[in-house]
């Protein structure tokens, strides 16, 4: 509360109290109607029983925990192996498309702050930006057919003789991975890029001026600043990666099977809002309690990622 009030004070001396309270509105609205109220209502529907709608404030009615129950037990009293293992494989496949995009975007976000110039940098920039002027599901198509049985890394493949036969990329999971490291990789490029451009750039020259190699600059001068930045992007990458229900159903493979897509069956196909809403509110507790250990692990503060 203290930290919106500083905000609140900044933004009125600066453009005025008109402006200043229109920002106060807005973000309120945002965070009161459009995040916790659906999710208090998702909350209470987790702990209701799936009942018809004449008898839906009834005596029958009541609160329960026959949902949670059910994704570690299922109906026949033995653990729910299969959902359980199918959280488990969406969250190391989210560790997994995180880390590629760390891995692909650090050097980017490095270069385009502190070696591109000018137009190289504008170019890079609008490289970026303007694919994903395209929008989320035809991106997911369009790598569906890349790497399809008959696409061009099939057909590059098998024309340079590297294999002979197509490969299933598909079912391989290959596709999916490829597909969710794209859809999230300006999440990542920025926030490392605004962390990695306050860096003095004389601190890497002094750095290089005493000896030291590319590898210890990065990992002594440019990584501990940059620290804030790619855990602001890993937490959005990861959140968003375990979240992704359009990916996972474009790409996955006959045999793979993401949370969401639970979640998604439990609402839409059996109609078992409560049962979702807890699958839902599972995935959510997990995600948030696991981003916060890597938090404590790394010691990142919520203060340095919000810079």
């Amino acid at each position: 509360m203290k930290a919106l009030q500083n905000v609140f004070r900044e933004i009125s001396g600066k453009h005025g109290l008109g402006a200043a309270s229109f920002v106060a509105v807005a973000v309120l609205f945002w965070v009161i109607c459009l995040i916790t109220l659906p999710q208090v209502a998702m909350l209470d529907y987790s702990f209701r029983f799936n009942l018809p709608a004449a008898e839906v404030g009834g005596p029958q009615d009541v609160y329960t925990l026959e949902n949670y129950s059910y994704f570690f037990q299922g109906n026949d009293g033995t653990v729910n192996t299969l959902d359980i293992g199918i959280l488990f494989k969406t969250l190391i496949a989210a560790v997994f498309v995180t880390c590629i995009d760390i891995l692909l975007c650090y050097p980017i976000a490095f270069i385009l702050a502190h070696s591109a110039t000018g137009v190289a940098a504008r170019m890079m920039v609008i490289g970026l930006i303007v694919p994903f002027w395209v929008n989320e599901i035809l991106r997911a198509f369009a790598f569906r057919v890349l790497f399809g049985s008959t696409g061009l890394i099939n057909g590059i493949g098998m024309s340079v003789g590297l294999w002979d036969q197509p490969v299933d990329f598909i079912r391989a999971d290959v596709a999916l991975y490829s597909g969710l490291t794209y859809a999230y990789i300006l999440l990542m490029v920025f926030p490392i890029f605004n962390a990695v451009e306050a860096l003095d750039r004389n601190q890497i020259e002094a750095a290089r001026d005493m000896g030291a190699s590319w590898w210890r600059v990065h990992w002594r001068v440019v990584l501990p600043v940059a620290k804030p930045g790619i855990a602001s992007g890993a937490t959005m990458v990861f959140m968003l990666t375990a979240g992704a229900l359009a990916a996972p159903q474009i790409l996955g493979g006959p045999s793979n099977l993401w949370f969401t897509q639970l979640i998604y069956q439990w609402f839409n196909e059996s109609a078992n809002w409560q049962r979702g809403s807890a699958y839902a509110v599972i995935l959510l507790i997990v995600c948030i309690s696991f981003v916060m250990m890597l938090m404590r692990i790394f010691k990142v503060s919520i203060g340095e990622i919000g810079r």
